[in-house]
């Protein structure tokens, strides 16, 4: 019974540890742009183009269904993963646009955005470093 009243109490440790994990929208620290809540909705669902300056978008997606991405996607886009690939599906077949870049980790993430003047992305908080700029942190 001990064991299992311990087990019960790691899993919720674990449980709430996740869902405290935060994440952090990033973008190139050269660029200069104010960005709404709203207008980062509209760049990940492919629906704003440029940034204020007239630059062109880059946003980029971590890779599907990993816990950063889900919980962007819940947060930012009120969307759930089926939801969201259901949309890009849609916007695909009409001939409306095309599914973002998807990047295979965190680090891939903070790579190009670092290296790409017009990149949005996001990453979790806990490895942002100085090579990006943090614009929101949810």
């Amino acid at each position: 019974m001990k064991l299992l009243k311990s087990l019960a109490l790691c899993l919720c440790v674990s449980v709430s540890s996740l869902a405290a994990a935060e994440t952090a929208i990033i973008v190139n620290p050269a660029n200069a742009n104010a960005i709404s809540d709203n207008d980062i909705s509209r760049a990940f669902l492919g629906k704003l183009k440029k940034f204020s300056d007239g630059q062109s978008i880059e946003a980029v997606n971590a890779k599907a269904n990993s816990d950063t991405r889900v919980a962007f996607e819940k947060m930012v886009l009120k969307k759930s993963p089926a939801q969201v690939k259901a949309y890009w599906s849609k916007r695909l077949f009409t001939g409306k646009g095309k599914p973002l870049q998807e990047l295979a980790s965190d680090a891939e993430v903070l790579n190009f955005v670092a290296s790409t003047p017009n990149a949005i992305g996001y990453v979790d908080a806990s490895v942002v470093n100085d090579t990006i700029k943090v614009i929101k942190t949810l």
